[in-house]
């Protein structure tokens, strides 16, 4: 099943910043942008940026980690951010049009795995939060980076960890295989547990297979540690993060508009496109009455990854 039902022609990136991410309510993208905050400082507190530094941030969507840079590290700090969405690119320059930095700014199209058009050892410090998981070749992302970044430049990166998430959808899938089975010898089938695992199979992998080939599921925080190791950096420090707290979802309307990654539908659009109108409620039914009595947890995964070139 494909992870994304946008078309080809559209921006996943952008859509999901700027929109899906947070289902278009203004609330809720409060408290998204207040936890990403916390991402984007644990991100910069390793850094260990000098005043005078020329930061890289790849991947920089709205630029909210290179503005949050300026905002600690002072007015000569340079900030040359890179994404590969066009789009995103122009909304971050008119973002710093707009506090006043663009004097401090760059920006640069570029993929993650070549940075092409930055210069080998130009940089002091490389930054990216949520990139590498989107990327496939992550060992090429990590060599260009350390190949942009001067002697004994950084690299201080923040990356979301899926695979729970995949192997929790794998068990999903293998139950519901179970009672296919079993109904075809006269036992029932749970509904239920047949649209949970639809759900889930729809923004995330549910096979080994799947797992094996999807970029947001097929390495750990070891992986990302490892590459590093592979591509020369020194003096790593990895942390992997796990927060278990109550949803700050706190509406059904935002459970089912808000996408967990950029290549996952909603819930709204997987019910709308791969549920019937009779499971749809049915779903909604079980599942509605708990997401605004507020007892879901949220778990939060996040790997912080530091280094040096040597």
């Amino acid at each position: 099943m494909n992870h994304s039902l946008l078309s080809p022609s559209q921006d996943i990136w952008a859509d999901w910043l700027l929109h899906r991410r947070f289902a278009d309510n203004p609330p809720y993208a409060e408290r998204v942008r207040f936890v990403v905050q916390g991402y984007i400082d644990r991100v910069l507190d390793h850094a260990r940026l000098a005043p005078d530094a020329h930061l890289l941030d790849v991947g920089a969507g709205e630029g909210t980690l290179g503005f949050r840079a300026i905002e600690r590290f002072g007015s000569h700090l340079h900030v040359t951010m890179t994404d590969i969405s066009t789009a995103m690119l122009g909304y971050a320059q008119a973002q710093a049009d707009e506090k006043g930095l663009s004097s401090q700014c760059s920006f640069v199209e570029s993929s993650a795995d070549a940075l092409s058009e930055i210069a080998d050892a130009s940089m002091d410090v490389v930054t990216s939060r949520s990139v590498l998981a989107y990327v496939p070749d992550k060992r090429a992302a990590l060599r260009a980076i350390h190949r942009v970044l001067k002697p004994g430049g950084r690299i201080s990166i923040a990356e979301p960890i899926f695979q729970d998430e995949a192997f929790d959808t794998v068990i999903l899938k293998n139950r519901v295989d179970a009672q296919v089975s079993g109904s075809n010898e006269g036992l029932g089938t749970d509904l239920g547990l047949a649209l949970l695992h639809r759900w889930k199979a729809c923004q995330f992998p549910d096979t080994p297979e799947k797992i094996a080939n999807s970029p947001i599921a097929n390495y750990s925080e070891r992986d990302l540690m490892r590459i590093a190791v592979g591509e020369g950096f020194t003096e790593i420090h990895l942390e992997l993060h796990i927060d278990v707290l109550p949803s700050i979802i706190q509406s059904w309307e935002v459970f089912i508009g808000a996408s967990p990654h950029p290549w996952a539908p909603s819930l709204k659009t997987i019910m709308e496109e791969q549920f019937t109108k009779e499971e749809s409620e049915y779903f909604e039914a079980m599942v509605r009455p708990s997401i605004e009595a507020g007892h879901p947890v949220s778990i939060d995964r996040m790997a912080y990854l530091s280094a040096t070139k040597p």
